[in-house]
């Protein structure tokens, strides 16, 4: 009897034991419960707004608040994606949007917001993260502190004798270190899920960078996305510069972008920034970001980053283009492929749930959306179908915003001469739904003059457009390319006719 005496109290011993571990370890256990429900499709969009409630974090310092100007314009009803013309809403929907901001000549015009989230959530960057990151070199590289064609061995001498060994500063930054690293977020075993541990569980991303020692590729050669480059860029950064992640980001974006709430970076057990991944901010302040790299890296007449560094990192760099993701890629940038067309020189950051900052400097549009959408990561081909569609819509999106305001700027005067002619024409019924990629400055016709096209096919006529009224049915394309040209030619000869009167 007396031995299960001793069974039972050690027993209870070990009870007891386990449940003072479980105590001290109470933060650690819940966080970890919080990670493994972190994706579901019940919790991913609230999640997604109160990760520190999952992670250890460092909470940034901001300076005073600078609001956007706002001029809010009406969106276009449909976006150009992979050839169709689709219903905006519709689009946005398929891709989990939760919020949507676009800001055209530093003005904001667009907000919205989706899955009961608002202005004031912090969202997750996910990778968006890398492109702050790689923000942060210019100064570094201005300053003659950073070199980025030496090795990285020459700055973290700790990684010799790793897969880093021999990778330039530059390769690291242009994703082609050659080191091999499984990105599968669905292979539990994958070493992105390995890293992923790593900062559940408190340990050191620093540490952990040094345990990949088998390399895929030779440097320079093969451009492979692994995010534990970044925090590898992110090292050295902090070594040449002898401040934190944090330090630098508040001394170059807090400080200055007057963003609206105070952010925060995910860190791992030593306060080290998840530099590839872990920044937290409202929507409307990564558009802030977009727009500094829009202007060339300045704000408000301080050059924040180097201008050359802001050309340098935004093209592609990238040895080759991967056959799965059409995209280039710069130093932690993403570059649309081919670079053609009205959005030649748009680039992009992206997260792999579907957050981007898309800037089109042609167009003078910054893009920031935030989503929770798990179909990113369920196949590489679905990820890049992903891609793809986001960003035809931005950059259909950008294009009809640009040409509405170019055309709302130019068209009045030349509203008013053919507002004389079709009072007399015999053609006005039909010119006024006439389409052209070309109609001075490149609108269509129709939106300049506020006539809509109702569903029967008849015309509908705007009440400030008292002088037309009719119902006529369109003419053919090739008539109406006729009589565009006869019109515009006929406009053009009563400008001339009229400037040698003058």
């Amino acid at each position: 009897m007396r031995i299960f005496k001793w069974i039972g109290m050690g027993l209870a011993a070990l009870v007891a034991l386990g449940l003072l571990l479980l105590a001290l370890n109470w933060t650690t256990v819940k966080r970890l419960m919080t990670v493994n429900t972190l994706f579901d499709a019940d919790n991913i969009v609230t999640n997604f707004s109160n990760m520190d409630a999952a992670f250890l974090h460092h909470d940034l310092t901001i300076g005073e608040p600078q609001p956007w100007e706002e001029d809010v314009q009406p969106l276009p009803e449909t976006v150009n994606v992979q050839g169709e013309e689709l219903i905006l809403a519709d689009v946005l929907t398929e891709l989990d949007t939760t919020a949507l901001v676009i800001i055209r000549d530093g003005k904001l015009i667009h907000e919205s917001y989706y899955k009961d989230t608002g202005p004031d959530d912090l969202r997750i960057s996910w990778s968006v993260a890398k492109s702050f990151m790689s923000g942060l070199y210019g100064q570094a590289i201005e300053d003659g502190l950073m070199d980025i064609s030496k090795p990285i061995e020459f700055y973290l001498p700790q990684l010799k004798g790793t897969a880093y060994e021999g990778a330039t500063v530059a390769n690291i930054l242009n994703m082609a270190s050659g080191v091999k690293f499984n990105e599968d977020y669905m292979d539990p075993k994958s070493d992105i899920n390995d890293m992923g541990r790593v900062l559940g569980l408190g340990g050191s991303m620093d540490e952990y960078t040094e345990t990949l020692k088998d390399r895929q590729y030779e440097p320079g050669t093969v451009w492979q996305y692994v995010s534990i480059d970044t925090h590898v860029a992110a090292m050295a950064l902090r070594k040449v510069t002898g401040k934190s992640l944090h330090q630098l980001w508040e001394d170059t974006y807090g400080e200055n972008l007057g963003m609206g709430k105070s952010p925060f970076y995910l860190t791992d057990g030593e306060d080290v920034a998840f530099a590839l991944g872990g920044l937290n901010l409202r929507t409307r302040d990564y558009a802030k970001f977009g727009q500094l790299f829009l202007q060339g890296g300045e704000w408000q007449g301080e050059q924040l980053v180097p201008e050359a560094w802001v050309k340098d990192s935004t093209i592609n760099h990238a040895p080759n283009v991967h056959p799965i993701r059409g995209s280039g890629y710069g130093y932690q940038w993403w570059v649309p492929m081919p670079q053609e067309g009205p959005s030649k020189g748009d680039f992009f950051a992206v997260g792999i749930y579907g957050q981007y900052i898309y800037v089109n400097p042609a167009m003078n549009i910054v893009i920031a959306k935030n989503a929770a959408d798990r179909e990113f990561t369920v196949e590489q081909s679905n990820g890049q179908h992903s891609m793809n569609m986001n960003i035809d819509m931005f950059r259909s999106l950008a294009e009809q915003l640009a040409i509405r305001q170019k055309t709302d700027l130019d068209a009045e005067a030349l509203r008013q001469d053919v507002k004389v002619w079709l009072k007399n024409s015999q053609h006005a019924p039909f010119l006024i739904h006439a389409v052209t990629d070309d109609i001075e400055n490149g609108r269509n016709f129709a939106e300049v003059f506020g006539i809509a096209r109702s569903k029967d096919g008849a015309f509908d006529e705007l009440l400030e457009m008292g002088w037309l009224d009719t119902d006529s049915a369109l003419p053919n394309a090739d008539e109406l390319e006729i009589i565009w040209k006869t019109m515009l030619e006929e406009i053009k000869s009563q400008r001339e006719l009229s400037k040698q009167q003058d």
